[in-house]
């Protein structure tokens, strides 16, 4: 039995631009996937990391109207928020603490008005965040709030395994 419904979008948060999220998000678009795949984050920082890479992506706008399709290699649909301050790899800087959260709240809103089927987020950095005078103890907790959710769970999953954590971050 096959469905004629379209491929679920998914928004992927960048994470700390100055950690391995941009590289991540930019290495997935380089595959074939059976979703509409949309990034959020500096438009010009994925530019510059998939030039340092050598990556060839195209970093198309996104926007509400685009009809969801199955994401193709090489593209990759994107919202731009820029950087509050500049950005080098592996160098710390939590002036940009508002932008990472500002990614999760995007996605989070998508998620939330049904314009996203799921959110998948990039690896941040909690101490830089900190450091930012912004309480974060991790995305679980964060997303929690967001949503106001009074119980929630971290779960990892492969193939048929599923494992929940009994502690969150310590």
């Amino acid at each position: 039995m096959t469905t004629d419904l379209p491929p679920p979008k998914i928004i992927i948060s960048t994470g700390e631009p100055a950690g391995i999220g941009p590289d991540i998000v930019l290495q997935a678009a380089t595959k074939a996937w059976p979703a509409h795949l949309i990034a959020v984050g500096d438009r010009n920082l994925l530019a510059t990391r998939a030039a340092a890479l050598g990556l060839s992506i195209n970093l198309g706008a996104y926007t509400a109207t685009d009809a969801a399709t199955a994401h193709v290699a090489g593209e990759l649909p994107s919202i731009d928020i820029p950087l509050r301050a500049d950005c080098y790899p592996g160098v710390l800087n939590a002036a940009n603490a508002g932008y990472v959260l500002a990614q999760l709240d995007l996605a989070t809103a998508m998620c939330q008005a049904g314009e996203a089927a799921a959110m998948v987020t990039a690896p941040v950095q909690k101490s830089v965040i900190n450091d930012a005078g912004i309480p974060f103890l991790g995305h679980t907790e964060y997303l929690a709030t967001k949503t106001d959710t009074p119980h929630v769970v971290m779960m990892l999953a492969s193939g048929d395994l599923r494992v929940t954590l009994a502690t969150t971050h310590l």
